[in-house]
């Protein structure tokens, strides 16, 4: 397989707040305040482009506003193919990060769910379309997302979904997204440990034909190829953990990226982790 990676979902504001001692509510606390890139789409993307194994494109929405300018202008300089639609105003997520690394996010998404209807070329030279779930999780653009992967599916794109998040996924009701999951059939669908429990995906006989990917953390990742066998991945240690906004991301920009490359689902899977153990180091998601 050959082509683009491409990334359908939000492109918004990251404010990552890092507290050097735990927050005290109703006063102050120590820590330093970084404004960054952010969004689970815009984050694979960027991580596709910066790994440069294939090349990366974003689709999505941001608003007519001097923060989607910067935006897709950062993108752009890191090697992303950028397609946006304009309307709204651009969102925002506000990320406290407690000392060892562990992170709590607000989000307001803005336009990034005003995604409408995305043009045919925009799917062009794609061989992988992903989507996270934020991008079920509001109208339009949920629409929009199940359109697109369909429409993909029919061009013989490989598919991709990441389960995002426990409380992205239970805001949308546990029977309908594993509904939803079960329509559009992804190739392949990556989550944590939490995620994959709240969805059941050791059920048997559920999303038969899609290869399941469960990060662990610091365990070892588990793979199911279709019709195959729960297999393992060793993680490699991470000695100074800064932040873990975005490594999932990172994991699905190295694993989708060995996908297109023809890699088997170990050596994927070991890109995901290695792509992930670089975005530990560091502040915000990019």
């Amino acid at each position: 397989m050959t082509g683009t990676l491409g990334s359908l979902g939000d492109l918004v504001e990251d404010i990552v707040v890092t507290l050097t001692e735990p927050l005290a509510i109703g006063t102050d606390a120590a820590g330093d305040i970084v404004r960054t890139r952010g969004g689970s789409a815009a984050n694979v993307a960027s991580a596709a482009a910066q790994l440069g194994r294939v090349p990366a494109r974003y689709l999505g929405c941001v608003g007519p506003d001097s923060t989607g300018d910067g935006l897709v202008a950062g993108l752009e300089r890191d090697g992303v193919d950028v397609r946006v639609q304009r309307r709204g105003r651009t969102g925002a997520i506000v990320i406290l990060v407690e000392p060892g690394g562990e992170r709590t996010m607000v989000p307001n998404r803005g336009a990034a769910v005003l995604l409408e209807t995305i043009a045919d070329d925009w799917l062009d030279g794609l061989a992988v379309l992903h989507v996270p779930a934020y991008g079920f999780c509001a109208e339009p653009i949920a629409i929009s997302a199940t359109n697109a992967l369909q429409r993909a599916r029919a061009r013989g794109v490989t598919t991709s979904i990441d389960a995002s998040s426990v409380g992205a996924l239970r805001m949308y009701g546990r029977d309908r997204i594993r509904a939803l999951l079960s329509d559009i059939s992804p190739d392949h669908l990556i989550a944590n440990a939490d995620e994959a429990g709240f969805l059941g995906l050791d059920e048997p006989g559920y999303l038969p034909y899609t290869t399941l990917v469960v990060k662990h953390g610091s365990a070892p990742t588990e793979a199911r190829p279709p019709g195959g066998e729960w297999l393992e991945v060793p993680v490699a240690g991470v000695d100074d953990v800064r932040d873990t906004t975005g490594a999932g991301d990172a994991f699905a920009a190295g694993y989708l990226s060995s996908v297109i490359l023809g890699d088997d689902i170990t050596a994927a899977c070991a890109a995901g982790n290695a792509s992930a153990a670089r975005a530990l180091g560091r502040a915000g998601a990019l």
